[in-house]
């Protein structure tokens, strides 16, 4: 039998050199250390060839958020937030509604279409 490493439950990869992304995954990380959960959290901003060596654009992480899950599948958007979330004591809450089938193509589309494209839009602008 092989040994495999313990991987964490999940693995954020985030564009921490945008103020608003870093923000609020500063805010997660804080819960993640307070409840000892052992989350992976991944800066590519500070080190975009952790995005490379897992077989990512990391353009595409700046534009989107991406979260591994134990198992090394990604999510992406908002199913990489629901992932999160649903290892976050405090956020399993937000997950179970936005995750709802009534909401989750409205929250996907809000994401998608408006969100993500406009702060990628600025933290380009940003850094210019």
């Amino acid at each position: 039998m092989t040994d495999t490493p313990n991987l964490p439950a999940c693995t954020t990869l985030y564009n921490g050199s945008c103020p608003v992304c870093r923000t609020e995954i500063d805010h997660y990380r804080a819960q993640d250390a307070r409840a000892g959960l052992g989350l992976g959290w991944i800066d590519i901003g500070r080190d975009p060839e952790a995005a490379r060596a897992r077989g990512f654009d990391p353009i595409d992480v700046r534009k989107r958020l991406h979260v591994l899950d134990a198992q090394g599948a990604v999510h992406i958007g908002v199913d990489g937030f629901l992932l999160l979330w649903s290892h976050l004591p405090r956020y399993r809450w937000l997950g179970r509604i936005v995750g709802a089938r009534e909401i989750k193509p409205l929250a996907v589309a809000l994401y998608d279409r408006v969100l993500a494209p406009l702060l990628f839009a600025w933290d380009r602008r940003r850094a210019s």
